[in-house]
């Protein structure tokens, strides 16, 4: 019966261990190549089955690495029959020092996916975690998934294996990657079945593509169609330019009333581009009604001081966003890469767009249209793509940012009291009287008239901003019928919902950057979850912080995670010490009576402790850590140890310092400054929440920090 499998290499400079795990069950696989276990003959008749009936591999970076390693494998198999154990896996450590140096020096790597004679859906690839924006370790993916496990190799891989133990030790290690690498694919389903039905609909190897790497697939395919030019000759072409005149592409609409955005339009039109250098390339700033807004080569962004805005009885938040806008704004005006067909390519991308719009969100379809127009604008930036033309990105960019100005100014010249809250790239915010609500709308009704572009609307019933890119935004309420209302309850239980009178309403929220904490991405540092999850609460739903923090006690939210960049490593800095002989054969009665002597009061039971400052009584320790915590300690000796490159950690009650060390120069920087002590999490350990001794007062101070930034300026906006 045909199997597809999740899998790891391990590579030891005498020793190769490879780990197979059935994608639907727990069948595994185990080989060893070693002159103490040599498991090569069955190791080759697995591969040799696994061709035979086609079976697929499963694995993190396999297109880069691990399968590159069965293919030479395969193709050698004959004469590696003749070598020991500790033979061949020297052969094989070779070849895989090569393919991490090609891969480290940037080469084309041997076997290509299309060439490999086993199938590889590598969901390092898939998921775009090689991209230097997203780019992620299977440790950081397993931080980010909450594994219990996250631990690095035991081993260095130069080590000489010896001894049957040290095969374990490596076994088990790479067993918990093959199935750590299992949930990726999981989590990964529905990403995998739309690069199925891709590949098997236009005959192009997708399982392991990003989406921009569809995009581009899809538009080629299509493109060569609607042309008539052959694949091949379109993925050479390229329109590459010295330097762009930025005002020989403004579009002739852009223009504005005020003096503050007519300087904005001067500005730009002395622009000079010069592509190789546009990161950076410009910035500018104005404050225009007390907002002060930056542009750049990329976009806009721009937002009134942090704090909370309400809409009230008078006054309403408006939000608007243009539909679509970087795509549209090449639609509408006719674009294109100068090195491809103008009306083809037109024609094409508008029908990208026009069929989007005809299928339900929950057809395939529209998910691959959305990112086929989404990527295709950065693919024009992107000199190894076929639509590279840097002038067609300056277009969208530059065109975006005035025409979204000119959105702006007309808003707020024309609607008395209006305050600009926040824009940023494709859409804006403002609080205006609600008696302009109709006017609002015909003023962005004459926008979309001037620009060819189609806005969408709604409205906030509170924004809490901390800046352009950190935010939480609460939508007014929504009448829906109670089974839609159940259906949404269940899967964003965070959202704000209400029955009256016999109807259901609920209020949508979103959160941005810092403020996130719900079904954050995986290559996303999700530090201290429990901490925008209770400012989150506090400002949403009115839940005191400390009150928040005594119904959560799940040990994950309360960790961050830090990954090791460039020359440096992570050391431990603590105290060992051991208890007093004296007390270390106390019985539970007298470790009770020293508690009651040493400033402890008995909470709720006999076993349950707390100190007299403690605000919460209901949450103490159990008699033992309560003592442990106490009792005199002895021989007491510094120590520094080794840590691994990625941390999972919590702020503790007590426990080690943590410090990022530089290798060349010694210098140390803590990774939690202060005072704070910290508990090395790498593995999971399961126990009562109160037994990890976390540290309440580390989150509370951040949480009320972020806190205090933000309510003060509630009392500054008298106009409400």
């Amino acid at each position: 019966m045909k199997q597809n499998w999740v899998m790891d290499y391990e590579t030891m400079s005498n020793c190769f261990i490879a780990v197979f795990q059935d994608v639907k069950s727990d069948d595994t696989r185990t080989f060893v190549i070693h002159d103490l276990q040599n498991d090569w003959d069955d190791y080759i008749e697995f591969l040799k089955r696994n061709v035979l009936y086609g079976e697929w591999h499963v694995s993190y970076n396999g297109l880069g690495f691990d399968g590159q390693i069965t293919e030479y494998i395969i193709q050698n198999a004959g004469s590696l029959s003749f070598m020991s154990g500790c033979e061949i896996a020297e052969w094989i450590y070779s070849k895989a020092q090569y393919v991490i140096n090609k891969q480290g020096s940037g080469e084309f790597l041997d076997f290509y996916e299309k060439t490999m004679s086993i199938k590889q859906v590598d969901v390092f690839k898939l998921n775009h975690w090689d991209n230097p924006a997203k780019r992620s370790s299977l440790k950081w993916i397993q931080y980010s998934m909450d594994w219990e496990s996250i631990q690095d190799m035991p081993l260095h891989h130069t080590t000489k294996v010896t001894t049957f133990e040290q095969i374990d030790m490596i076994i088990g290690y790479c067993i918990n990657d093959v199935v750590s690498t299992k949930r990726i694919m999981q989590l990964s389903k529905n990403q995998i079945a739309l690069r199925k039905t891709l590949t098997e609909e236009y005959n192009i190897p997708l399982f392991s593509a990003s989406e921009p790497r569809i995009s581009k697939e899809l538009f080629l395919h299509f493109l060569s169609e609607r042309t008539g030019i052959k694949k091949y000759e379109l993925r050479q072409l390229r329109t590459k330019r010295d330097s762009i005149q930025v005002k020989d592409i403004i579009l002739d609409y852009v223009k504005f009333e005020t003096a503050t955005f007519q300087k904005l339009l001067s500005v730009f039109n002395d622009i000079v581009v010069y592509p190789e250098h546009t990161k950076g390339g410009f910035k500018y700033s104005i404050n225009y009604k007390g907002v002060k807004t930056d542009f750049g080569l990329g976009g806009i962004h721009g937002a009134k001081t942090s704090g909370i805005y309400k809409s009230n009885e008078d006054m309403i938040i408006m939000t608007s966003d243009v539909v679509s806008y970087y795509p549209n704004l090449a639609i509408r005006n006719g674009w294109a890469p100068a090195h491809l067909p103008k009306v083809e390519f037109c024609e094409l991308y508008e029908w990208f767009f026009d069929e989007r719009k005809k299928i339900s969100k929950k057809d395939v379809r529209n998910y691959v249209y959305k990112i086929i127009l989404n990527s295709a604008y950065g693919l024009s930036n992107d000199a190894n793509s076929f639509l590279y033309d840097p002038e067609f990105t300056m277009r969208i960019t530059i065109n975006g940012q005035l025409s979204l100005c000119m959105l702006y100014e007309m808003i707020v010249e024309e609607i008395p009291n209006a305050v600009p809250l926040m824009q940023n790239t494709d859409g804006l915010e403002t609080i205006i009287p609600r008696e302009y609500q109709e006017k609002y709308l015909e003023i962005c009704a004459r926008w979309e008239k001037i620009t060819s572009l189609q806005l969408e609307h709604d409205t906030y019933s509170k924004m809490i901003i901390g800046d352009v890119n950190n935010y939480i935004a609460v939508h007014d309420y929504k009448l829906v019928d109670e089974d839609k209302y159940n259906e949404i309850k269940q899967e964003n239980p965070h959202y704000v919902f209400k029955e009256e009178d016999g109807k259901f309403y609920y209020a949508a929220t979103k959160c941005k950057g810092r403020f996130e904490f719900n079904n954050l991405a995986l290559h996303k540092n999700k530090s201290f979850l429990i901490i925008p999850r209770t400012i989150y609460n506090y400002f949403v739903h009115g839940t005191a912080p400390e009150d928040y923090l005594k119904t959560q006690n799940n040990i994950f939210d309360y960790c961050g995670g830090v990954k090791i960049k460039g020359n440096w490593e992570f050391v431990e800095h603590l105290v060992a010490s051991s208890m007093d002989p004296e007390y270390a054969a106390y019985t539970i009665e007298q470790q009770r009576e020293y508690l009651l002597q040493n400033g402890w009061e008995q909470s709720w039971s006999d076993d349950n402790w707390v100190t007299p400052d403690q605000e919460n009584k209901d949450h103490g320790l159990p008699t033992e850590y309560a003592f442990r915590k106490t009792a005199p300690r002895i021989g007491g000796q510094y120590v520094e140890r080794d840590l691994q490159h990625t941390i999972r950690y919590y702020i503790s009650e007590s426990g080690s310092k943590i410090v990022k060390k530089n290798k060349d120069d010694g210098r140390q920087i803590q990774v939690e400054s202060g005072k704070w002590m910290q508990t090395v999490f790498i593995n999971y350990v399961e126990k009562p929440f109160e037994e990890y001794l976390v540290n309440p007062k580390f989150y509370l101070e951040k949480i009320n920090k972020e806190i205090r930034q933000l309510e003060p300026i509630i009392n500054q906006l008298s106009l409400f």
